[in-house]
């Protein structure tokens, strides 16, 4: 029996309403450069997938300034690791504002060509790394697994979940990926001054309080790399605002006329960091070229 135009429409209209619904296909987009791991619920059961970056915030190398230290070090080890070489996963830490995530962007920058591609993963997907580098297993291209701003509360399930995937599962991440993580915190767990205590047991009854302690610190020693970051001087500061208004098309007489407001800029944020000098080289950018018009 032939289905009438009106049943067919109505059918297409309900499959339509289901499709959010369902999971997405198996299928990944491997001709991407970077990826998000996202989780959503489908039916009542919370699935992730891969979902690809169409369009990246990436910045050169050349554009990050006084971290050349750091810079030089993560550049080296990303290296290593698209070439098939040894190289370890990376922890950078300290000021805000002072490029960290900027600096793991710059490395698929710089070596995008060369096989490497970043999976952002949220701090509370992280018990889902087995997942991920499961999907990743057999893949030529190697793979940076990106946390960004990482901290943990002491009850949160998803430090085990990365403190196994660094060293000590049997299920390990594999030659093709490793995971580069940011963070304001260098032992990513806040530490309590009862911890250090020489007493025999804590107030709720745990033997040994002080091993808790290296408990914590553990997780930030099974990062092979560390990069420090400290806030910027008033002159370097300075140098990396007029390298961004030179980005921005602001000629070099303007610029240096614009560094008197931008130290009130930064002054008005509390911070002197990367950061304000990029929000603060756009403002005066724009507000010039507005002025033109």
């Amino acid at each position: 029996m032939p289905i009438s135009p009106s049943l067919n429409q109505r059918i297409q209209d309900l499959l339509q309403r289901l499709e959010p619904l369902l999971p997405p296909a198996d299928d990944v987009d491997w001709s991407a450069s970077a990826f998000q791991w996202r989780r959503r619920s489908y039916l009542g059961a919370s699935l992730g997938h891969l979902a690809p970056v169409r369009r990246i915030a990436t910045i050169a190398p050349d554009d990050l300034r006084h971290v050349d230290v750091q810079k030089q070090s993560i550049l080296r080890n990303t290296e290593q690791f698209v070439r098939g070489l040894p190289a370890n996963n990376v922890l950078l830490t300290g000021a805000r504002g002072t490029g960290k995530s900027s600096l793991v962007r710059a490395c698929l920058a710089r070596f995008a060509s060369d096989g490497l591609r970043l999976i952002e993963v949220d701090r509370h997907d992280l018990t889902d790394l087995p997942d991920i580098t499961g999907q990743l297993a057999g893949r030529p291209e190697r793979f940076v697994l990106f946390c960004d701003d990482l901290s943990f509360e002491p009850s949160d399930a998803s430090y085990k979940a990365l403190k196994a995937a660094l060293d000590g599962s049997l299920a390990g991440a594999g030659d093709n990926a490793l995971i580069y993580a940011t963070s304001n915190r260098r032992h990513l767990m806040p530490e309590f001054m009862r911890e250090n205590l020489d007493a025999a047991h804590d107030a709720d009854g745990e033997l040994h309080p002080g091993e808790s302690t290296e408990e914590k610190v553990s997780l930030s020693e099974r990062f092979g790399l560390w990069l420090s970051f400290r806030p910027f001087r008033q002159d370097d500061f300075l140098d990396i605002v007029e390298h961004w208004l030179e980005h921005f098309g602001v000629d070099r007489a303007a610029a240096v006329q614009a560094r008197a407001q931008a130290l009130q800029f930064a002054l008005a944020r509390g911070s002197r960091s990367g950061r304000i000098a990029h929000q603060f080289a756009r403002d005066f950018a724009g507000r010039a070229a507005l002025a033109r018009r």
